[in-house]
């Protein structure tokens, strides 16, 4: 595919420029996104006139005056952080005087494939220019004029500085450019994919370059014993309805028996925002005649260990601290679990055992974000173990090389 290779060629180039010319680039495709933000929502408006407004990923695809300017933001807030490349990771001086360095460099040329997700578009720019990578962008057709949109906007960033386009560049929206992107190995150094479980899983299994993860989101709250009820309603309130078609957003309540007698109170304001709650015998009878009615639902198998995406949770009610945990090591996708509890006890074994990507402690998931924790924006949530874990940023953008100085040496045996 031509495209590709353009873009191999790209990230040889991009190797000439520092920090500064990159940081200039940034900054300004920042301000021009703002000075042209009413051919962008125009764009977006075509694109969200073709989905359902109670499609789950209509909010993700939806862009606002106000989103823009967080986009920009992000985008300054990237080009105001160190760069990543040239760290010394390591630096030994072997016996025979040998010096060995182990240097930040980039991967090169990094594939993203993303569904209904318009503002993946600028994070992803800004994150691999800063790093020194390449990014081929293959959107959905959902989000095809938005992101034409905002790529066109690049561009004409890239131009003002005399960079080759191809340094971003954006496929067709087609199934054979996927095809062309997975099985590019050799020219394609990494593939990140950022949706639904089911592109997740299609990416791992048709690719033939090496993927990172950033899997879906079920994330899990347990109201332990020991937790302070205004917390808990607080929290689950903001995880739940913050946003609900994020993958940080909240959709299993796990409460300890002893505390069911607040779960009225904790779940009251999720009324407001038309919650469906999905309890267990015990959770419901509680809740019935204290929540809507036509908002209360019996669990179903398919309750527990789902992503819902929407205005939707299930709650389950545990004998014991173990049997929360047992939940959420069946259940959990590995990408953000917490617990609200006063006991430090429980909280230390809670963060010592539960086993994911991010794990909280009397703090809403919703700060599962790139930007949240001052990494001025992210690719993406890695669910996966090897390389990266949790918001990928600038450094998990870069891999490593050995440089080896010396004068003469030779080896004899």
């Amino acid at each position: 595919m031509e495209q590709i290779k353009q873009a191999v060629t790209a990230s040889r180039l991009l190797l000439m420029y520092d920090d500064e010319q990159i940081n200039r680039v940034l900054s300004d495709a920042a301000e021009m996104l703002l000075e042209q933000q009413v051919k962008v929502l125009a764009a977006n408006e075509e694109d969200l006139s073709r989905m359902q407004p109670d499609d789950p990923k209509y909010d993700r695809l939806k862009l606002t005056s106000e989103r823009l300017v967080g986009i920009a933001s992000d985008m300054k807030q990237v080009a105001s952080l160190p760069s990543p490349l040239g760290r010394v990771l390591s630096e030994t001086k072997r016996p025979n005087g040998m010096s060995i360095k182990k240097i930040s460099v980039p991967f090169g040329v990094i594939g993203i494939i993303y569904e209904a997700r318009p503002n993946v578009t600028f994070d992803v720019f800004s994150l691999c220019l800063k790093s020194g990578n390449v990014c081929l962008l293959k959107g959905g057709s959902d989000a095809e004029k938005s992101n034409i949109a905002l790529v066109n906007i690049i561009h004409d960033a890239l131009k003002k500085h005399s960079m080759d386009q191809a340094i971003c560049t954006l496929l067709p929206s087609d199934r054979d450019a996927t095809t062309a992107l997975l099985k590019a190995v050799g020219s394609v150094d990494l593939i990140i994919p950022r949706g639904s479980s089911a592109l997740i899983n299609y990416v791992r299994e048709n690719a033939r370059v090496p993927v990172i993860e950033t899997g879906a989101g079920i994330c899990h709250t347990y109201f332990d014993k020991d937790g302070d009820r205004e917390k808990g309603r607080e929290i689950v309130y903001n995880a739940k309805t913050r946003r609900v078609s994020v993958c940080n957003a909240l959709d299993c309540l796990i409460i300890h028996q002893d505390r069911l007698s607040d779960l009225p109170y904790i779940c009251e304001k999720l009324a407001e925002k038309r919650v469906v709650v999905c309890a267990d015998e015990r959770a419901l009878g509680v809740l019935s005649g204290h929540y809507p009615t036509a908002l209360l639902q019996s669990v179903t198998p398919q309750s527990y260990g789902t992503e819902f995406l929407d205005y939707k949770m299930s709650i389950r009610t545990v004998r014991s601290f173990d049997e929360a945990l047992a939940h959420i090591a069946q259940y959990s996708s590995k990408h953000s679990e917490c617990i609200i509890s006063e006991s430090a006890e429980t909280i230390r074994v809670f963060e010592q055992m539960v086993d994911a990507a991010c794990v909280y402690a009397n703090v809403s998931t919703a700060f599962t974000d790139g930007a949240q924790f001052g990494f001025g924006a992210e690719i993406g949530i890695s669910t996966q173990k090897l390389h990266a874990r949790g918001p990928m940023a600038l450094p998990e953008l870069t891999t490593y090389k050995y440089i080896i100085e010396g004068n003469g040496q030779v080896r004899c045996s």
